[in-house]
């Protein structure tokens, strides 16, 4: 990676169309309920993730793959319209672009079913070929909607700061995909099915399920744990800090926010090389604390003009977080 990188953020990961359906309450198996209202919107982790990063100015590059129909045809250009440079974001002649199936509750709870599609095909050589593009990016995203084999060709393949969020969650990941990231990130559910910690409720319970992860193998580790911050350890040390959260006077709809914590958080990293990562978080907790008060995925996720911390250094975050 060279000193003057072409892109800020590059993303290696899945493109998903949401289907959205508002309900007072999340079904219980087998009831039937009515909705209050319905839409539709962009979604799928990587492209969230790109989006969230280049709305906060980043320079930005998904490699993805979208179906041969009018859905992903839409979203590659919508993709455009953002900034993202889209010319290795392929159409699948024979493949449905991905979608989501998604309720969201009167208090923002949701559930999601994702039906990947032409993600599927996203595979190692996808990374192996634009081995050019990996090189002119300052930091690389990746997910786990996708296949496994891409993933892990895309992280041997960089050379920068990577980032994997480990989501949606699996129980037994293979050792590169834990080695290999610079940054893990999951969030507190993840994180319980990953170190078989039964439930994370409090900041000592992820405090112990991220050190387990680093005796797994992992290196700088970050637990997000929603209304509760994020708790984070960095590569070659013990010590575990707690990132307060911003907060927020009203949920409308947590769907994506983490998406928006992992796209502000490559980009403040990215923008700022030399803050600390304690602070980078604090300001990422502040962009998903925005996005939860809007409905929607990408349609919550904030400008940097919407922000409303003086994120120019990000030192004013200091006493964000501490130690525990």
């Amino acid at each position: 990676m060279s000193a003057t990188s072409e892109y800020d953020v590059l993303v290696f990961g899945s493109c998903i169309v949401d289907f959205i359906s508002y309900v007072p309450r999340l079904p219980k198996v087998g009831e039937t309920l009515h909705g209050t209202r319905f839409a539709t919107g962009n979604g799928g982790k990587g492209a969230n993730q790109c989006v969230a990063a280049a709305r906060l100015g980043s320079r930005t590059a998904i490699i993805g793959k979208l179906g041969d129909d009018a859905w992903g045809r839409a979203y590659r250009d919508a993709l455009a319209a953002e900034g993202i440079n889209v010319s290795e974001v392929a159409i699948m002649p024979g493949e449905s672009t991905g979608i989501a199936q998604i309720n969201v509750a009167d208090g923002g709870d949701n559930q999601i079913v994702i039906v990947t599609g032409a993600n599927k095909r996203l595979e190692p050589a996808d990374a192996e070929s634009r081995h050019a593009l990996l090189q002119r990016a300052r930091i690389l995203i990746c997910q786990l909607e996708t296949p496994l084999e891409g993933t892990i060709a895309a992280l041997r393949a960089f050379n920068g700061i990577s980032i994997l969020n480990a989501a949606p969650a699996e129980e037994h990941l293979p050792d590169p995909l834990l080695s290999l990231p610079t940054i893990f990130c999951v969030n507190e559910t993840e994180a319980a099915l990953l170190t078989a910690v039964p439930e994370i409720v409090d900041i000592p319970q992820a405090k112990t399920a991220l050190l387990r992860l680093r005796e797994l193998g992992c290196r700088t580790v970050i637990i997000t744990l929603g209304e509760k911050g994020a708790v984070f350890a960095e590569n070659g040390s013990t010590t575990v800090y707690h990132v307060q959260p911003t907060k927020v006077d009203k949920v409308v709809d947590t769907t994506g926010a983490g998406d928006a914590f992992i796209g502000a958080l490559a980009h403040f990293m990215g923008q700022h090389p030399d803050a600390a990562l304690g602070n980078c978080i604090a300001a990422a907790n502040h962009v998903a604390a925005l996005s939860v008060q809007k409905p929607g995925t990408q349609t919550s996720f904030p400008r940097a003009r919407d922000l409303q911390l003086p994120l120019d250094d990000l030192k004013a975050l200091q006493d964000r977080w501490n130690s525990v």
